[in-house]
Formats: C-alpha cells, structure tokens, sequence
C-alpha cells in the first residue's frame, strides 16, 4: 500500500476547484480559505493535493511519459495514425496537449501557493509545520522547473490567484525563474527530513531536493543559457546525496530497481524520488496512473500480463548504444512483445517497446484495462552518481572521482569499466561517454529529450536516427521534424489571449 495519505479527490476538487481557471478572465469561483486550514489536517488534505498534480494524466500519469518528455533519440511513437501533436513534432501554440501541460503545471503552483499563503493558521506542531512547508516548497519549484525547462521564462507567480482582474502578468527571465527555484529549493531543503527518515520515495525528503538542485544547476549551466558556473553548484549538491552518511546506494540488479515500482516495494537508497500510484478503479480509493500501460511492452492480455499498448518504441541507436553483456539492455528495451494469450513473441529492434515498466509484475489483482499502479521515478541514485561525473567532468576533466562515479553505474551493468584511459583522457570525450551512459541507464524516465537540449544537440541526434530507419516509414516523422525551435514549446494560445502581456518563444 502506498504511503501518501488517500484523499477523497471531491475534496481536493472542492478546496481547489479555483486553480483550474488560473488564467481565466471570468471563472467560475475563487477559493475563499476563511473557514479552512484550521487543523493540521487541512494543510496534510492540502499537501495532498498539492502532490496530486505530479499525478495527473497531463504530466507523470499518462501524457508527460508517452506524448511528451520521450520524443528523443531514444525512442518514438508507434501509432501510425497520430499524425499530429508534439510526439511527431507537428504541433503549434493550440495544440491541446500542450496547452494543458502548462495549465497543470499551473494548477500545481496555484495549489502550492494557497497552502503556503495559509501555512501559518492552524495550530499544531511547529517541526511538522515546516516539513509541509518544505514540500510544498520543493513541489512549487519543481512544477517551474518544468516549466522553464519547456518553455524557457514563464509568468513568475508566488501568490495565490485571488481575483479575476490584475492576472496580466509578464514572462519572467529563465533566469529569474532558475533563481526562484534554487531559493525555493534550498529552504525546503532545510526544512524537509532525511530519506531514511522518509523511508519510501513517494515523499519529499533532503535527497530528494538535493538531487533535483544538481540537476537544475546543470540545466541552469546548459543551452540555452550556458551559465557554466553552475557546473560547481551541480557537483556541490550531487555530492552531498553521495555522502556516505545520507546512506545511497545502487540496488545491486538494475532489474530490481523497476520491478519495486511495479509490485509496490521501495528501495529508498536507490530510488529517492518517485510519483505515487495505487489500486486498480475497482475500489472508492485509488490514484491508478498509465505507467506500463502507454510506455510498457504490448499485449492485448489483460488478465494475466495487463493489458498496455506499447506506444513507445526503442529507435536502433539506443538499442546499439549497449554492449552485448550490458544486463541493461534488454531490461531498458524488451526483446519480447505478448500476444492475446500471453505468450511471449520474439520482436525485431524496430519493433521493441521500453521494459521498464512492466504490468505482468503488478500484485494488485484484478488488473485493470486503462491503470495501473505502477510507480514513476522521478530521481534515482544512479542518475545523481552521473551528474556528479558529468559536473566534475566540465570543471576538472575526466578526474578519478569522476571515472569512479560513472564506474558505480557501469559496474551494476556488468558493462566494460572506464579506468581512464588514453581515449578518454580528455573532457571532450569523457562528456560524450556520459551521455551516452545516461541514455543507457535513464532511458524512459522522462530525462533524454531535456538533456539533448541543454547539451545543444537535440536537432542533430534526433537527424541522425534517421539514417537508422528504414526510408517511408512513418514513424520518420518525428526525427524528420524536428527542427531548432523546439527546444522550446509555443506558449499556447490560449494563454496569450487571455495574458496580454505573454510574448510568443521564437519560430512559433
């Protein structure tokens, strides 16, 4: 059973019903908190809800890990009859799936906000005060983050949304919006408890926000605004989650790490961040995602493997960036597909699926057709041993530290060790080898597309799959697509007409 409190969703809906008209010109109704946040109880329903957006089909339930966050050289979308959105790269400022990614993420602020502008009502215990702080905090940031890293400068927003009027609001600098989230990064992270104190990674803890401020460093230290100074602040807090004291460690089989999302096991040492699923739609509580059901292995069984379309497909780049004893390789990239009775059927590399997530693991009986249970990781260990490399790499070169951390997530593998030898003596080509390495090991959590731009490569990875796909194929299309621009999404449409004030993102 998942640790996060169950909350009845009429609830939060009733609490927060304002936050879906953020930018409305006439909503419906705005929350008038004057009865409410009285009890710690009402902060904890809060906090929930707040938690709840990372949850949403717009983002880590359903579109962020199939349509969007994916469309990178690691994989592609199957369905021959999607001609149109931003997983083919044939999208603009109205197209719906964008829109409501920002308008999630929105909400999510929204929600965060109201909670922090009432954190101080109830009275209660003053240390459990401060960790709801902490997290609501640390989720605020991270929804900018995702933000900032789609769209580049965003309305910059810490107060909750009162008032129809007055809501034309600028964009703020990337810039600015980086500083805001390190600022609220860095006091949650004074605020929020160990990861061993936490004990799941379904919570908020120190780990967690000392991960996610090394990777906002090295977003921050990349394209578009290469601040290469940012390199130290990303090293700095990579190595305090690989303090010995704080207590990570890789899970000894890559493969564990993926079965515990599925069958409701944590391994906080590993896992240190994950988004949150339960039950199967059958019962009056339950939070099911898509997880393996829209980026797992296909099958139409549903009783026994668990029904999933399998949208996602490796691309042979990804599948010939392994070595042929690298245990990761068919674990990240299933060699298999089942059939209608669940019978394993042997597939080509063009016709692959992502293994990750895999629905005939789950122990929630009966298996449901559409959801699923199956946990989203959102940071692991093994990712902040390769930032570590990667940051240490760009300040000091291909350093003994810097080989040590990437050989941590090679030794796991089973995969040839770097000790630092002639070929990658040099910054340039150690830097090449860990982007490599991260696609190995991270493929399929949502991290590949984003990284690609920060590195200022997205446009020529992507071209160069191409030359690995067979010509007339439709699922060309992406790869064929892509272009400078979108490194950025358009801000919707919808938000430009309603906030006078927004500018459009070049090319769109």
């Amino acid at each position: 059973m998942k640790k996060l409190k169950i909350v009845s969703l009429s609830l939060i809906f009733m609490i927060f019903y304002s936050c879906d008209k953020f930018f409305e010109t006439t909503p419906d109704d705005f929350l008038s908190p004057v009865n409410y946040f009285n009890t710690e109880a009402h902060l904890d329903y809060a906090l929930s809800g707040v938690y709840e957006i990372l949850a949403h089909s717009n983002l880590y339930s359903t579109n962020y890990i199939s349509e969007m966050g994916t469309e990178a050289d690691e994989g592609y979308y199957r369905a021959a009859s999607k001609v149109n959105g931003p997983q083919v790269y044939v999208f603009g400022p109205s197209d719906v799936t964008v829109t409501n990614l920002w308008r999630t993420l929105y909400e999510g602020i929204n929600r965060a906000n109201i909670l922090l502008t009432n954190i101080n009502k109830p009275n209660m215990d003053e240390d459990r005060r401060a960790v709801i702080k902490g997290e609501a905090l640390f989720l605020r940031s991270y929804f900018y983050f995702l933000l900032v890293i789609n769209w580049g400068g965003v309305p910059l927003i810490l107060e909750p949304t009162e008032s129809a009027q007055g809501n034309n609001i600028p964009r703020a600098s990337a810039v600015h919006v980086y500083e805001q989230i390190v600022a609220d990064m860095k006091e949650a992270e004074s605020l929020v408890p160990s990861a061993d104190s936490v004990g799941f990674g379904g919570r908020v803890s120190r780990s967690a926000v000392r991960g996610m401020l090394a990777r906002v460093y090295l977003h921050w230290a990349g394209y578009p605004i290469r601040d290469e100074s940012k390199y130290e602040d990303a090293k700095e807090w990579a190595e305090k989650v690989m303090d010995p004291l704080e207590g990570h460690m890789l899970n000894p089989s890559f493969e564990q790490v993926f079965l515990n999302y599925s069958q409701d096991l944590y391994d906080i040492k590993e896992s240190i961040f994950e988004v949150e699923f339960w039950g199967n739609l059958t019962d009056a509580f339950h939070a099911v995602g898509r997880v393996g059901n829209v980026n797992g292995v296909f099958t139409t069984n549903e009783d026994v493997i668990g029904h999933a379309y399998g949208f996602i497909r490796a691309t042979p780049k990804l599948y010939n960036l392994y070595d042929d004893d690298d245990i990761r390789r068919d674990w990240a990239i299933c060699p298999f597909t089942y059939d209608a009775q669940g019978n394993r059927v042997d597939r080509p590399i063009l016709e692959r699926n992502p293994g990750k997530y895999r629905r005939e693991h789950e122990v929630v009986i009966p298996k449901h057709r559409l959801g699923t249970p199956i946990n989203f990781p959102l940071l692991r260990y093994a990712d902040v041993l390769l930032m570590y490399a990667e940051a240490e790499n760009q300040l000091n070169g291909p350093t003994a530290d810097a080989h040590a951390a990437l050989n941590q997530v090679r030794a796991r593998a089973q995969a040839m060790l770097f000790e630092g030898t002639d070929e990658i003596t040099d910054r340039v080509t150690f830097q090449q080898i860990i982007q490599e390495e991260r696609a190995r090991e991270l493929c399929f959590e949502a991290l590949r597309k984003y990284d690609l731009i920060r590195w200022g490569i997205l446009t020529l990875e992507m071209k160069e799959v191409l030359s690995t796909l067979p010509a007339g194929a439709f699922y060309r299309m992406a790869f064929e697509n892509v272009t400078d621009r979108n490194v950025l999404f358009p801000i919707p449409a919808r938000e430009l007409s309603l906030n006078r004030d927004l500018e459009q993102n070049a090319g769109w």
